[in-house]
């Protein structure tokens, strides 16, 4: 008799419960919970789309998705979209993507892979992660034998009532993505066959093509009584509060999770600026933080939310599992610098990582130097009458400290660590000067 699946967070029968709890169940197939319930090993897959060469925080969902699914006991497969990446997906898009060269998609794929190894766990074991390309199979099918073997058993009425190509018809959809149902259908018969995988999982916007590759599953493989051979789960979407799907910052600008591509500081300062009534969202979908530790930080954000406890511990959470343990402690120095901590005793190590997040500038040469000097040298001042308002407001400070003269002499050993010196306009209008190492 096959062992029950269990993992470190429990087994298979209590997975459906924790995703509830953590409001990530969109939709299940009718037969899910009872499949789950026998505590028979099952193997999950979802799709990643490699249409760049990082993931971005909105790929956070199906990252944690699989991860919690793993957790679980299930067994988890990540699939790369490199053959469905150069078509094109029409789920929740109001325009047609840009296709790509199967020698990026394949260069996209490899980047993607290394950053799900932070999320999954690839070692040998009952619950080994696995990463599939479906371009290792459709790449190589030819047009006839598809028609032949996929596209026979769906009619033309069954796409078009699909919310995903309802959306677009209006709009124009070219046949190359209404065809990307099939395409998708394929890869789940595909992952049934050959890797043993009854699950596919995705966003809410997938659910029509989760349930067309079972659709497909029951007619090619049959049904037996009683029992569905394939299923289904999908996760909320999580929308911004324009209302655009997650992970796009206010400026339109994607968070990604490539260092080179979004600094671990502003990664983690993304989830530090959460608002409050995101952040009990982010806790559950974004950490393994179980109920009674997240239920306590939204109690000190009910008490205290100006403490931001609740962020800084997410904040700290999730960029400790994107970027490491190191780059989070980092990250967090810096963000206590500039936000409420006092430069003076901060370590050189620190001063130059909060350098490479803030304009900088190179510290004046000559003497005296003043209050004003330092002002426009900076950066925060466009004029010596610009820069004695400023300080006459009490809107400069220079390492943490008020200016309360602009005439005032600031001399070289005001440099922290020897080299920086930290000037604020206003409340977080940061600038850094720093003397050349040499000088």
């Amino acid at each position: 008799m096959t062992a029950p699946a269990a993992g470190p967070d429990g087994p298979l029968s209590t997975l459906l419960d924790d995703l509830r709890w953590r409001g990530l169940v969109h939709a299940t197939s009718a037969g899910l919970e009872a499949r789950l319930a026998t505590g028979v090993p099952i193997a999950a897959y979802n799709g990643f789309d490699p249409t760049a060469a990082s993931l971005h925080v909105g790929h956070l969902v199906p990252a944690f998705g699989l991860m919690r699914l793993q957790r679980h006991g299930v067994r988890p497969v990540a699939l790369v979209g490199g053959a469905t990446g150069m078509v094109g997906d029409p789920s929740g898009r109001s325009s047609e993507r840009v296709l790509l060269d199967r020698e990026i998609v394949v260069a996209n794929a490899a980047a993607i892979r290394r950053q799900l190894e932070r999320f999954l766990d690839f070692s040998p074991g009952p619950r080994q992660a696995e990463m599939a390309n479906n371009l290792d199979w459709l790449g190589s099918v030819g047009l006839l034998d598809f028609l032949r073997d996929v596209g026979k058993h769906f009619t033309i009425p069954y796409m078009l009532a699909k919310d995903s190509v309802q959306l677009r018809l209006a709009g124009g959809l070219s046949f190359t993505e209404f065809s990307y149902m099939l395409l998708q259908s394929a890869d789940f018969l595909h992952l049934y066959r050959e890797h043993g995988v009854e699950l596919q999982a995705g966003g809410a916007d997938q659910w029509g093509n989760i349930t067309a590759g079972m659709e497909l599953i029951r007619r090619v493989e049959g049904r037996a009584e009683g029992h569905e051979p394939a299923h289904g789960l999908s996760y909320p979407l999580l929308l911004t509060p324009s209302g655009a799907k997650f992970g796009k910052s206010e400026g339109g600008e994607s968070v990604w999770l490539d260092p080179a591509w979004t600094s671990p500081y502003r990664f983690y300062q993304y989830w530090m600026d959460a608002d409050d009534r995101d952040v009990s969202v982010y806790l559950r979908w974004f950490t393994l933080m179980g109920r009674e530790e997240i239920e306590a930080l939204e109690a000190e954000r009910d008490a205290r939310p100006e403490g931001r406890a609740a962020q800084r511990a997410l904040a700290r959470d999730i960029t400790e599992r994107v970027h490491g343990h190191e780059a989070a402690d980092e990250v967090a120095r810096v963000s206590g610098i500039l936000f409420g901590g006092d430069p003076v005793h901060a370590d050189p190590a620190t001063l130059e990582a909060v350098a490479r997040e803030i304009p900088t500038a190179a510290w004046p040469e000559g003497e005296p130097r003043t209050v004003t000097d330092i002002a426009i040298a900076a950066g925060a001042a466009a004029s010596r009458g610009e820069a004695r308002r400023l300080v006459d407001q009490g809107g400069l400070t220079i390492n943490g400290r008020p200016a309360a003269d602009a005439s005032a002499p600031v001399e070289a050993d005001a440099l922290l660590a020897g080299r920086y010196m930290l000037v604020r306009r206003g409340r977080r209008d940061y600038r850094m000067l720093v003397r050349d190492a040499e000088d």
